[in-house]
């Protein structure tokens, strides 16, 4: 396969680097989209040797997310590899998700064996939001909020997202699942430092809006059914 890495970033010019380099030794074309930086993010990815999306000004994650996978279908790419800007994803871990990926359309690293150093809040958003999610699914999630993934290019073409932050993620899972594409989880490090979080309370909201969204189309669905 054609594969290709997307970083969404925004102010993580003291990780980025790192992230880029470690990212090239398993997959030369790595894609950084810089959404709206005020630091030198954009200058320290382009040096490490990523292909650098600007946006102008801050959009949010999901934005960031559809930058990069519409430069993936433009370029022909058979799958993208995303992970985090901040440190948090070890890129040495991407021949798991290239091996899991020959029986699987969506592979999603999970930290929940071992969430030993992931703040409070963040192991509670992540516990609630998987089980939600799970069971809007019809199957067991347990870590959608793990940015570290390998998705297949044809499940990009057919899961069209509409959100624009970190719920997005939620979302192409949802979608991919409802659309019967196959996701899979591989247990990966959990890997919690000095790294701001740009995770903000009314993303939890944002996420409630996803899920009840979808839960009234599952309605929907069951009464032309019955």
């Amino acid at each position: 396969m054609r594969i290709c890495v997307i970083i969404p970033a925004y102010n993580e010019a003291e990780n980025v680097a790192s992230v880029v380099s470690g990212a090239r030794q398993f997959i030369e074309d790595v894609v950084v989209v810089d959404d709206g930086s005020t630091d030198d993010t954009p200058a320290r990815a382009r040096q490490a040797g990523a292909i650098l999306l600007e946006h102008k000004t801050n959009q949010g994650k999901g934005v960031a997310l559809k930058t990069g996978f519409d430069y993936a279908l433009e370029k022909g790419y058979d799958a993208v590899v995303t992970l985090d800007a901040d440190g948090q994803h070890d890129p040495a871990e991407i021949p798991q998700f290239l091996q899991a990926a020959e029986e699987a359309d969506v592979v999603v690293g999970t930290r929940a064996a071992n969430l030993t150093g992931m703040p409070l809040i963040r192991r509670f958003t992540n516990t609630m939001s998987s089980w939600i999610l799970s069971g809007l699914a019809g199957q067991r999630l347990t870590d959608t909020q793990s940015g570290y993934r390998l998705i297949k290019t044809r499940v990009l073409k057919k899961a069209k997202t509409k959100t624009t932050g970190f719920e997005a993620e939620s979302e192409i899972l949802l979608e991919a699942i409802g659309r019967g594409f196959r996701v899979v989880e591989i247990p990966i490090r959990t890997i919690y430092g000095g790294a701001k979080s740009h995770y903000k309370w009314w993303h939890t909201f944002m996420f409630f809006g996803l899920t009840g969204k979808y839960l009234l189309k599952r309605i929907a669905c069951l009464k032309r059914r019955g």
